[in-house]
């Protein structure tokens, strides 16, 4: 019996080893639209994509990150100024891409451009904190969705949402949980509409890869600003350790292993050139070994972990 188990088992590992190894024909002939290319993932990705000969259509929020990503690239590689918090931006740059693709159509979109902050306590933001990361985080992939989908029908290509699996399982407060749940939701109903018409949806859900969160830098000027804006009533709740412990904290979930961005940028890359692609990925050992085996626990182990690790206000009952 174990015999004849481990036979099946090796026979399906054999089967999966050789679906994911079958990549797309003409390659090279194939359109690709990144936003978010300045830096991260988003210039990893256009660098890795144009080694291996597609034609990629860069969105980027300034023209030193485009004339810098131009300069590590072939001539294949075009850039657009992109900002994908505005309707006007982005419809312009679909119609440059529609210009680019003809009558290929665009075989593959990718929503990469995203935020992070303002990220802090829910009591410590205003209504504009949580609009300024789900105009970028949400509504722009939303947007530039829209605005490109009838040529990646046209193409019946691929539709690549870079989520978080904070986007599974929310530890802070702010818009960036919140906008990632919403990626996750968009991204379930495009694809089950989609696959009508031949375009395949996948998902992205990145562990913990933002190394600048703990360094201070940006992260803690935003963090005091944020706490520099709170009522008096709210300091006296939280304290004037609550910073301190709170970035403590954030270091320590840091994973304690050398991060490769290409962990990412791989996914992605699977996603737009394999013929069998997955739904969701989730690289980083601590998106699968943690957070999302977390994600399936009842709420309240989760929020015994959360309390267990978050940093306790100094007024707290």
């Amino acid at each position: 019996m174990w015999l004849h188990l481990a036979v099946l088992v090796g026979l399906f590992c054999l089967l999966r080893w050789y679906r994911e190894r079958q990549v797309v024909s003409h390659l090279r002939d194939k359109f690709v639209f990144i936003t978010g290319c300045d830096s991260g993932f988003g210039s990893l990705l256009a660098r890795q994509l144009d080694l291996r000969g597609l034609r990629v259509l860069a969105g980027c929020l300034t023209e030193q990150g485009a004339e810098e990503l131009r300069s590590q690239t072939s001539g294949r590689l075009q850039t657009v100024i992109l900002d994908v918090t505005k309707t006007e931006s982005i419809a312009a740059a679909a119609e440059w891409v529609k210009e680019c693709v003809g009558d290929r159509g665009l075989w593959g979109l990718v929503n990469n451009a995203g935020i992070c902050t303002p990220m802090a306590p829910n009591q410590w933001l205003t209504k504009q904190d949580f609009v300024k990361v789900l105009e970028v985080n949400l509504l722009g992939v939303i947007d530039v969705t829209l605005n490109v989908l009838p040529l990646v029908r046209k193409a019946r290509g691929r539709v690549v949402n870079v989520s978080s699996i904070m986007g599974r399982v929310s530890f802070n407060g702010g818009g960036y949980s919140i906008s990632k749940f919403g990626v996750e939701a968009f991204s379930d109903s495009l694809r089950r509409e989609l696959c009508y018409f031949g375009v395949k949806v996948a998902v992205i859900e990145p562990g913990y890869f933002i190394t600048n969160m703990t360094q201070g830098g940006n992260f803690l000027e935003n963090l005091q600003a944020l706490w520099n804006q709170t009522s008096p009533e709210v300091k006296e709740l939280y304290g004037d350790n609550f910073i301190a412990d709170f970035l403590k904290i954030l270091s320590l979930l840091k994973p304690p292993w050398p991060q490769n961005l290409s962990l990412v940028t791989d996914c992605m890359e699977h996603a737009l050139t394999a013929c069998h692609p997955h739904t969701r990925y989730s690289p980083g050992w601590d998106a699968k070994f943690l957070y999302l085996p977390m994600s399936y626990l009842p709420s309240f182990l989760v929020d015994l972990v959360v309390y267990w690790c978050y940093p306790r206000p100094a007024k707290a009952l």
